[in-house]
């Protein structure tokens, strides 16, 4: 049986309060006879600019909602999101430059150059750069279009197009997509993140 219907015939899901099979973003998958090839040139490594930047490479829709994935490039000593979960998508991480500090539950896990690290649905996780050196990766995501997600965040909810930093446009803006998207904080999230950031003396 199909991982997704096994899953929501033993009503796993049903853990999650509120949240229906259709309450978060994902792609019906299409005929495949109507995908294309497609080439994706290369171009000069993605720059952190002194914090944290992404680049969608390949789209859900371009592989008819199965597979995208971006690049990310992150600043020395700089956190990244508070610990969360994802309640339908799953995460596989290649990092071409640098190590990645990954908490998994409450074990920290350090990729390395060259090395692989996949990060399943339901699994609470975060990530940063505790070098003094850029880190810089690849996230690949299945089933569900994430890069959308990551757009939104880091091109569109921006000052300049008038979501200022704290604000009760920006932050419903954020739950917003975090409750379209199946994306889970719990409790203690923003203790952890401000833990970690401590502990590694990281911005």
């Amino acid at each position: 049986m199909e991982r997704r219907k096994f899953l929501l015939n033993a009503g796993i899901f049903s853990a999650f309060a509120g949240v229906t099979q259709n309450s978060f973003a994902t792609l019906n998958i299409e005929d495949k006879s109507n995908l294309q090839p497609f080439l994706l040139p290369a171009t000069a490594p993605l720059e952190h600019n002194d914090g944290m930047a992404v680049k969608v490479w390949v789209r859900s829709a371009m592989t008819g909602g199965i597979y995208s994935n971006i690049e990310c490039a992150v600043a020395p000593k700089k956190m990244g999101p508070p610990p969360h979960w994802h309640i339908a998508l799953d995460e596989l991480m290649y990092v071409a430059e640098g190590t990645a500090s990954i908490l998994i539950g409450d074990d920290v896990v350090e990729v390395q150059a060259g090395g692989w690290h996949l990060r399943p649905r339901g699994i609470q996780h975060t990530f940063w750069n505790a070098s003094d050196k850029p880190l810089r990766f690849y996230d690949m995501y299945f089933n569900q279009p994430f890069e959308e997600y990551l757009e939104q965040i880091f091109h569109k909810l921006t000052e300049e197009n008038g979501y200022k930093e704290g604000s009760e446009l920006k932050n419903n803006a954020i739950k917003k997509l975090n409750d379209d998207f199946g994306l889970v904080f719990p409790a203690d999230a923003f203790d952890k993140y401000n833990d970690i950031k401590k502990k590694y003396d990281l911005t």
